[in-house]
């Protein structure tokens, strides 16, 4: 593997676990819609606002963009560190040739 191809291998997972993120945030934003009755206090009004969502099947949508969003900060890092191991790899290799 060339050290140019890492490089865009890392770019490229990096710029993909952006593109995720990005959808899982968006994902996670419309699946939290404020109406004017929830902003009762107490409780009980959580817990009919959590009943609702249960209902309506966005608490697991919720829950997948949450876990959608965890995976893309996971792929990030890794590709952050592929960059990193390709730069040391250059490096080293500048070092051995000069």
């Amino acid at each position: 593997m060339e050290i140019q191809s890492a490089f865009n291998a890392g770019v490229q997972g990096f710029q993909k676990a952006t593109d995720d993120a990005n959808q899982a945030a968006a994902s996670i934003a419309s699946n939290i819609a404020v109406g004017p009755d929830d902003f009762g206090i107490g409780q009980e009004n959580n817990a009919n606002a959590t009943e609702q969502n249960k209902n309506n099947g966005e608490l697991s949508d919720l829950n997948q963009s949450i876990v959608d969003s965890r995976v893309a900060e996971f792929q990030a890092k890794a590709s952050a560190e592929v960059i990193d191991a390709a730069d040391e790899n250059l490096g080293t290799l500048l070092d051995v040739r000069v």
